[in-house]
């Protein structure tokens, strides 16, 4: 139990990942500041888990202003801060990477400033690491079958097709990365990645997550045929205990880590959920959508589009780091 320490901040602190990390800290005993951008996520976030919130602080901060961040991050040991739950507007601004890189380097500057933050954990993707909506590295049929991605591979930010939230995660860490390493001797820090894939469990605080829309779009059957795709998944429970692990071991400074439990197939999903809640009175669907389908739809259906690149496609992540810590 780590009783009497310096604060962690974890930035939005009612989303779906932090929440679960926040709730981590303090069962382990860790005091916990984390930042909310309205009251209604605070009020939410502390009677969600009453029982375990004593020692949380909470501070309203947008992660888009400039304000407060000097002393959101005054006091604290450790920071945590989650790109993975990037928000994506209907209609996609010019400048909407440029302002989440923005963000990071505004949030790395404060600690850096604060002098004393030891170790900096960003939550980032496997999608930073490889996306299959890009068609970069031209494997053959063998190579990719076999191909294994490791924490040394990235995705190609400007590879054409590659989806907006893979190309933002990974300009995101990237420009992370160049920030930490181009601080000046007297200002370092150490910065740690942790590289999830679609992030899978219960909710502690009710906000929307990016992550569940999978998992939303059965129940509410916005797909009646499940796509034959395949996915890399992680339980967020298990993410949370990465963040822990990654934020105090010294051997996870510096290092990306690939938290991937396996690869399944969307139908898998569908079937499980089905066998799960059709005796509940949901209509889970199970019927795998057919190729041409699916092809004519990306013509008229612009969200098909990162779909169809990944049909029947099976993608592989070495997670040996982060089961070795």
């Amino acid at each position: 139990m780590a009783t009497n320490s310096l604060p962690v901040l974890v930035t939005e602190g009612a989303g779906f990942t932090a929440s679960h990390v926040v709730k981590l800290l303090l069962e382990e005993g860790y005091r916990v500041r984390t930042t909310v951008s309205d009251l209604q996520q605070e009020l939410q976030l502390r009677a969600s888990c009453p029982d375990g919130y004593s020692g949380l602080e909470v501070m309203e901060a947008g992660l888009f202003q400039d304000q407060n961040w000097d002393g959101v991050v005054k006091g604290c040991r450790y920071v945590i801060h989650d790109v993975s739950t990037i928000p994506i507007p209907e209609s996609l601004e010019e400048d909407f990477v440029q302002l989440h890189v923005e963000c990071i380097r505004r949030l790395l500057q404060a600690c850096a400033d604060d002098g004393h933050i030891k170790r900096v954990v960003l939550t980032s993707s496997v999608s930073a690491i490889h996306d299959q909506s890009s068609p970069e590295p031209p494997f053959t049929d063998e190579e990719e079958k076999t191909k294994i991605y490791s924490e040394a591979d990235w995705s190609h930010a400007d590879s054409p097709g590659l989806q907006i939230f893979a190309k933002i995660i990974t300009l995101v860490e990237r420009a992370a990365w160049d920030f930490v390493r181009e601080l000046p001797g007297e200002k370092r820090l150490e910065l740690a990645v942790i590289n999830p894939g679609l992030i899978l469990g219960p909710l502690i605080c009710g906000f929307p997550s990016k992550s569940l829309e999978i998992v939303q779009k059965l129940f509410d059957r916005t797909i009646q045929l499940v796509p034959n795709i395949n996915i890399c998944v992680a339980d967020v429970r298990d993410v949370a205990q990465a963040h822990l692990k990654v934020m105090t071991l010294p051997s996870a400074g510096t290092h990306r880590h690939i938290v991937c439990t396996e690869s399944v197939w969307w139908t898998r999903i569908a079937n499980i959920l089905a066998t799960e809640f059709r005796p509940l009175g949901y209509r889970i669907p199970t019927v795998e959508a057919p190729y041409f389908l699916l092809w004519i739809s990306s013509f008229f259906n612009k969200s098909n589009n990162g779909i169809f690149p990944r049909i029947g496609k099976e993608c592989f992540f070495n997670n040996k780091r982060v089961r070795k810590i």
